[in-house]
């Protein structure tokens, strides 16, 4: 028997290790488990030129999350073929409900040699770091909105009214400066809701204002402008609209064996 041209080798990514199984293109082949590797370039180097001595053109698989994209773009960067696959996508048996690392991995291989996984889109680094703005904006926000609950809650405990008609306006920060709680420990306690609130203002504030200057260098800059031409869309919901990105089926490129 020739030997095959093409492997497909599934990978389930983790932290520290990462499972790996290979198949050949041909539809008869069986899968092969070689058990467990280190997640480190030296280890994928290793699993490569292991992969290279049984076929020329290596197919590498593995599902995208929250280990990231690095595997991804070292495969693609060293000129190899690398998916990375939609978890919620993966096709399921009714009732299969074992899961290991060995059968994730033997299931990628198996099911990226039939064609029927979804690749997504892997943005460039400049797009994630974006993303990563705009993620930190979101996670500032939810925290000053935390901080704020948690305050209001403490006066309303103690039966002490807000001042002012409009919440953080001048007024109501004028009388939160003269609120006088039963004991200094409650002060305490209440002078650090408020510290809560102003630094993560300052923080939001600090990352609507890195963002704004990213946006200026970012490739994506007349789209932004663009969507922000429109009523109602503000350049939070310009820079996370998703682009018009739609993963082609990553098996048209396999050439034959």
């Amino acid at each position: 028997m020739s030997q095959s041209r093409t492997l497909f080798i599934g990978m389930d990514v983790h932290k520290e290790t990462s499972a790996v199984a290979y198949v050949a293109q041909e539809p008869r082949a069986e899968v092969t488990s070689l058990g467990t590797i280190g997640t480190r370039q030296c280890d994928i180097d290793q699993l490569v030129r292991k992969m290279q001595s049984k076929a020329p053109y290596l197919i590498f698989v593995y599902e995208a999350g929250p280990c990231g994209y690095w595997l991804y773009r070292y495969l693609t960067k060293k000129g190899y073929n690398g998916w990375g696959v939609a978890p919620s996508l993966i096709p399921k048996k009714s009732g299969d409900r074992g899961k290991t690392h060995r059968r994730d991995a033997v299931q990628l291989a198996r099911l990226a040699r039939s064609g029927d996984l979804t690749a997504v889109y892997v943005p460039k680094v400049d797009e994630e770091a974006m993303r990563d703005l705009t993620r930190a904006r979101e996670d500032t926000l939810s925290d000053l909105k935390d901080a704020k609950f948690r305050r209001k809650a403490f006066l309303r405990r103690q039966d002490i009214r807000s001042v002012g008609r409009a919440n953080w306006g001048p007024a109501h920060l004028r009388g939160l400066s003269e609120v006088v709680c039963p004991t200094p420990a409650q002060h305490i306690v209440f002078q650090e809701y408020v510290r809560a609130v102003t630094e993560h203002t300052e923080r939001l504030q600090r990352l609507d204002q890195e963002r704004h200057e990213h946006v200026q260098a970012w490739r994506l800059h007349a789209v932004v402008e663009a969507l922000q031409a429109l009523r109602g869309v503000p350049c939070t919901g310009a820079v996370t609209t998703p682009g018009p990105h739609v993963a082609t089926s990553p098996g048209a490129s396999i050439p034959a064996s």
